[in-house]
């Protein structure tokens, strides 16, 4: 992923822009979906995993991401982050999402072998002339420790994680974050619409009375959203009045008190959203990451797995199943809102629509697109070749 520039375009005045949504064309561009790969995500922070995942000395976990691949790694003084790829001929080192490598990470192509520090530490028979193995250590790659997630960039230009989640950083820190473990694996699955139809969605208020019954049975009409510099907020508290739905009623009789949270935080459930593509599922009895990963212009795969704090409790392992009923049935729900709205962007009657004045994530990150990419302030796909100067 290499960086580019883009020319400013003639629009429409910034004030009536930002009064309206994105236009419909950039949800299925294919010439707009390149641009995004070098304006938007090269500097992007991703979420790879926790460093719980990784526990022993060897064990890894690998991230693919628009042809790169990153290999995080537990070494013996703390973990790492490197490009999985091999510094002779670019074989990939280690295959699979997950494993324990030993030690040492060798090539299986021609045994190139390195120190789990990165450092070239061995090499196949052959004689190479004048080589410096010092050169030629795997090629690291920049990475954060949030309160224990891994995160990844491929260049610099974003703050850091933790500067981007400031204004959040006293919601944050009750939930113990680094003391995490995670439950079961990461899922993936697979949406047919392009990845800002998924995060619009996420960070969309207005949608949950009208097509999420079971969450507006748990929180009514109470459900908030607000909008930050880098980071979207959106939550709920549950109500103490009974669901109809025996599996959100069930929820809200046995969920325990959970002893390290506030008293304000023991029936909440809070959503944060990280520009551009990366999102905490915050509860009482569990945290979720959700990271929406763009495939094409109209394809997306939503990278997710839960990690909660070892808790024996019959009444928490039965939450934690009845949550993953309760939130099973929001994903088919979104499924389909997403659906019938990526149908409808290739619409020729659609370009964009006004927003109210509450949707001010949707407002954030209109914004942030527009400065990136200011192709995206024309109602209309610009001919074709734009993004080439």
């Amino acid at each position: 992923m290499k960086a580019m520039h883009l020319k400013s375009v003639s629009a429409a005045p910034q004030d009536e822009l930002d009064n309206q949504s994105l236009p419909g064309w950039i949800y299925h561009d294919p010439e707009f979906f390149e641009v995004e790969k070098q304006a938007i995500f090269r500097n992007s922070w991703q979420v790879v995993c926790h460093v719980n995942d990784i526990p022993r000395v060897g064990d890894f976990h690998t991230f693919e991401f628009f042809g790169e691949s990153v290999v995080v790694v537990r070494a013996e003084e703390g973990v790492r982050a490197f490009h999985n790829v091999c510094r002779h001929r670019a074989a990939r080192l280690v295959d699979g999402p997950k494993g324990n490598c030993g030690k040492r990470i060798t090539c299986p192509y021609h045994a190139w072998t390195y120190g789990l520090d990165g450092r070239l530490v061995a090499l196949s028979r052959e004689t190479f002339k004048n080589l410096d193995t010092s050169r030629h250590g795997l090629a690291a790659c920049e990475h954060e420790i949030y309160h224990g997630f891994v995160f990844v960039r491929f260049a610099p230009g974003l703050p850091s994680v933790r500067e981007m989640l400031a204004p959040y950083e006293h919601e944050i820190a009750p939930y113990r974050f680094e003391d995490l473990v995670p439950m079961g694996r990461v899922s993936m699955r697979p949406r047919a619409v392009n990845w800002k139809n998924v995060t619009d969605n996420f960070s969309d208020g207005l949608h949950i009375n009208v097509a999420h019954p079971g969450l507006t049975r748990l929180f009514g009409r109470g459900y908030g959203i607000e909008a930050k510099p880098w980071v979207d907020k959106m939550w709920g508290a549950l109500r103490d009045t009974p669901s109809s739905n025996w599996s959100e009623r069930a929820y809200q009789t046995f969920l325990p008190q959970v002893a390290h949270l506030p008293a304000e935080r023991q029936r909440l459930w809070t959503y944060f959203k990280l520009w551009p593509n990366v999102a905490f599922d915050i509860y009482p009895d569990q945290i979720d990451f959700m990271q929406m990963i763009p495939l094409s212009p109209t394809e997306t795969m939503i990278r997710e797995i839960a990690y909660v704090h070892p808790d024996s409790r019959r009444e928490m392992k039965a939450v934690r199943y009845l949550n993953w009923r309760i939130n099973r049935r929001v994903s088919v729900e979104d499924k389909e809102l997403i659906a019938r709205v990526q149908q409808g962007m290739g619409s020729s009657s659609y370009s964009s629509g006004p927003l109210s004045d509450g949707e001010v994530c949707l407002r954030s990150f209109g914004k942030h697109m527009r400065r990136l990419i200011p192709q995206s302030k024309l109602p209309q796909a610009p001919p074709r070749g734009w993004s080439h100067g």
